[in-house]
């Protein structure tokens, strides 16, 4: 770990914790369309674009065809909600254990971004009072390929003026971790990314990175 000088954070299940708006958002439209959704539809949409989680909800859709104006309306639609519910959010969203581990990276020496799918980063970076602790902010609303293509890294590392090599991607989906290492990067997961078994390191907490970097 002696190459890496810049780490590019995952933001939604890494350091806050959307999914129960993102589900409430897709559970609206799905019920609206006569789609049956739980929390177990709603994990296969992590680390995914909104048109890619609308094309995965619609594999069970049982009505007239869609076009893709009608798409492009139950995608607005959904990120409407969404952002309703994430005007909720706070700095208390975000644990002292988090604000410490990228406090503490930033302290030795390393430089911080955010990797994001979200068109809606910037949003939640701003109500939870993160946007301070990075050095750029690479997300939906940049890239045209969801991962796990690594466009967000790449262009997160372009942002830092840093090589892929000498990149850590911290992930919480498979996705991520697969776009990470597709771009050339070292991946260290967390969460549901663990049980990939395709990541550098293996983490249980956000802390551990404070080991990794050591």
């Amino acid at each position: 770990m002696k190459n890496i000088r810049a780490v590019i954070f995952d933001l939604d299940g890494v350091l806050v914790f959307t999914d129960k708006y993102h589900y409430q958002a897709w559970k609206k439209v799905a019920d609206r369309l006569g789609v049956p959704f739980d929390e177990e539809d709603n994990n296969r949409l992590r680390g995914v674009s909104r048109e890619e989680s609308l094309e995965i909800i619609l594999e069970k859709y049982k009505g007239d065809p869609l076009s893709a104006e009608d798409k492009k309306k139950l995608t607005e639609e959904k990120n409407a909600i969404y952002v309703n519910l994430l005007s909720q959010m706070s700095r208390e969203d975000v644990s002292r254990s988090v604000r410490r581990v990228l406090s503490d990276i930033r302290e030795r020496g390393y430089k911080l971004a955010v990797g994001s799918s979200s068109k809606n980063a910037g949003l939640i970076l701003e109500k939870t009072e993160l946007k301070d602790a990075f050095d750029a902010v690479s997300d939906g609303n940049n890239i045209t390929k969801s991962k796990p293509d690594p466009e967000v890294f790449l262009k997160g590392a372009d942002m830092l003026c840093e090589a892929p090599e000498h990149c850590l991607v911290v992930e919480d989906a498979k996705a991520g971790i697969l776009a990470g290492n597709a771009g050339g990067m070292y991946t260290a997961a967390i969460g549901d990314a663990v049980k990939s078994g395709k990541a550098d390191y293996d983490m249980f907490s956000l802390s551990e990175l404070l080991y990794l970097l050591d």
